[in-house]
């Protein structure tokens, strides 16, 4: 029974730093997504039907589908185009070739800085997979699970 007294107090202390530690939207992806992304996937850019309609004029403009709210960014994640943030952002460790997403190098300044912003993106979805929507299974679209 002592034991159990000493253990509740020790439990208490660091469930509230893995509370704390849950990367959220609105909290971590918001502000990276605003300092890294929005120039091309911002307010102005097209929905992404439009955007693939359209992809040669839209990529001259240097802009990319419209990613600048939870809901759009999440069609992205587990949506109708799920795993396209995955395939975009990897560093390239989890690909055959060994090459980054074509957005990769956006993440920051320098390789410390990209891998920095790679790790919050990888902690807020939950489950990285660079698979299509057809090729993911109902349990790694679950995985996935991005809290806003």
């Amino acid at each position: 029974m002592k034991k159990l007294f000493l253990i509740i107090p020790l439990v208490a202390l660091f469930v509230p730093a893995v509370v704390r530690a849950q990367v959220v939207y609105q909290k971590d992806i918001r502000p990276l997504f605003d300092s890294k992304c929005s120039m091309c996937h911002g307010p102005e850019s097209p929905l992404v039907d439009d955007f693939k309609k359209e992809k040669e004029k839209y990529t001259k403009e240097n802009k990319g589908p419209r990613m600048d709210s939870y809901p759009l960014l999440l069609e992205f994640v587990k949506g109708k185009d799920a795993g396209a943030i995955m395939r975009r952002l990897d560093d390239g460790k989890n690909t055959k070739d060994g090459k980054p997403g074509n957005m990769y190098t956006f993440l920051g300044k320098d390789e410390e800085e990209r891998e920095k912003n790679l790790k919050t993106f990888k902690n807020w979805i939950g489950s990285w997979n660079l698979k299509r929507k057809a090729e993911l299974t109902e349990e790694e679209l679950r995985k996935a699970t991005a809290p806003q």
